[in-house]
């Protein structure tokens, strides 16, 4: 007899239908309650794919990979072998994980993507109590040794996709995956209205936060006209440098709990070209804690443009600082749904890849914030794996009924019934 390991137990294998990621079952379910299906079957191209397959029978896979944790298209072979749970959720067949990279190439359809998150963001948002949204635009860096992938201005090649958050309910309203020597400012009004227009009636873009990317004329000119207040880092041109000389009101700056921060804060008054209405600079000045005290002082500024006239300078400052949450979020899309590198050599083929991303994001945000109780909001999905996803479960079939037992406490069964019925009842 072999002696298998230092503890007391053996490995055998089992024929019984057993799933370790039971909380996928949950998730599928949300999936259809927002009715990913059938926005998938009718704004994506049918190519009479391999064995016929539609192109939710190759996107529902992806979405439970990615939900699961998966990074690469290998690891579509676990729900590949997840007979238990693919038999709950209907997959009883999925394509071969090999033919996902022609499929990527061959299906096209990311404008389809766009559709499909724009429908499913603005009914989200129908539902929420919410009326007026803080907007957060960043861009991020996908690094990628691929052939055609181009160089950005980190100096790594790569991709570099645009997205726009809301920080109420923090889901990705909109997006433009791009090449990676694309400046982030290129086409930023654009980019700005689709955002916009992305929500429902009766809801509205009230503040816009930014990084200097987005210090333009366009950008202030249309955000007046739409009534839309913002914040956005400034260039430090010398236009800007000749503007921080004026500031004569600088004091203090403290945190909104009234503790020192060692900064000073003032304003001044600047316009840019084409710019109709003038802006305020809140302005920022600190000097840097490691030279020695009697040296000669070296000043760093940080200054932001904005149209905030009735906050105080310390507001706008800690106001713009809540933009930090876009750049978690951006994380949480990159190291939670396996973004943060491509699966293909071809630009194409990543766009959509990047796009069942943002819906996998997106309906993850959407199901904590609509189908769970309030206290999951906050969580990552880290967090929501460990504690909800992987959860064995047995699948056994009573008459016509089947059964997935899960091995849980009961309070989270209550809680996977909750998603459940709240799934029932959305619509």
């Amino acid at each position: 007899m072999i002696q298998q390991g230092i503890l007391p137990f053996k490995l055998e294998t089992t024929g019984e239908e057993i799933t370790p990621r039971s909380g996928l079952a949950v998730y599928a379910e949300v999936l259809r309650a927002l009715r990913i299906p059938e926005r998938i079957e009718r704004e994506l191209p049918q190519l009479g794919s391999n064995r016929g397959y539609t192109p939710w029978r190759f996107i529902e896979p992806l979405l439970l990979m990615l939900y699961a944790g998966g990074h690469h298209i290998e690891d579509l072979r676990e729900i590949e072998g997840d007979r238990a749970l693919r038999r709950v959720v209907g997959l009883e067949t999925m394509p071969s994980p090999s033919t996902y990279g022609d499929w990527l190439w061959r299906m096209g359809g990311i404008r389809g993507l766009a559709v499909i998150n724009k429908d499913v963001v603005d009914e989200a948002l129908e539902k929420d109590e919410q009326e007026s949204y803080t907007l957060d635009i960043d861009a991020t860096v996908i690094e990628a040794e691929k052939e055609e992938a181009e160089w950005t201005y980190r100096k790594v090649k790569g991709y570099q996709p645009i997205l726009g958050f809301l920080e109420e309910m923090p889901i990705c309203v909109a997006y433009e995956f791009r090449k990676g020597n694309a400046p982030a400012g290129s086409q930023a009004k654009r980019f700005l209205k689709r955002c916009v227009r992305a929500l429902p009636r009766g809801k509205r873009i009230a503040r816009l936060r930014s990084d200097s990317a987005f210090y333009q004329a366009d950008v202030f000119n249309w955000c007046e006209k739409g009534d839309i207040e913002y914040t956005i880092t400034a260039d430090q041109a010398v236009a800007v440098k000749e503007a921080i000389t004026t500031v004569r009101d600088w004091k203090p700056l403290g945190t909104p709990d009234g503790e020192e921060t060692g900064r000073e804060v003032g304003t001044a008054v600047h316009i840019l070209n084409k710019m109709q209405t003038p802006f305020r600079l809140v302005v920022q000045c600190w000097r840097d804690p490691q030279l020695p005290l009697f040296s000669p002082p070296e000043w760093y500024y940080q200054v932001i443009a904005t149209n905030m006239d009735e906050k105080s300078p310390e507001e706008v400052v800690w106001f713009h600082n809540g933009r930090g949450q876009a750049e978690n979020l951006i994380k949480e899309l990159k190291l939670g749904f396996g973004m943060e590198q491509m699966v293909s050599g071809d630009f194409r083929a990543n766009a959509v890849y990047f796009g069942i991303g943002v819906l996998a994001y997106n309906t993850a945000q959407i199901q904590k914030y609509l189908f769970m109780d309030a206290e999951w909001r906050r969580r990552t999905m880290a967090t929501i794996r460990w504690s909800l996803v992987e959860i064995a479960g047995r699948l056994v079939r009573h008459g016509r009924q089947l059964i997935l037992r899960i091995v849980a406490s009961a309070e989270k069964l209550w809680l996977f019934l909750r998603i459940r019925q709240r799934c029932r009842a959305y619509g």
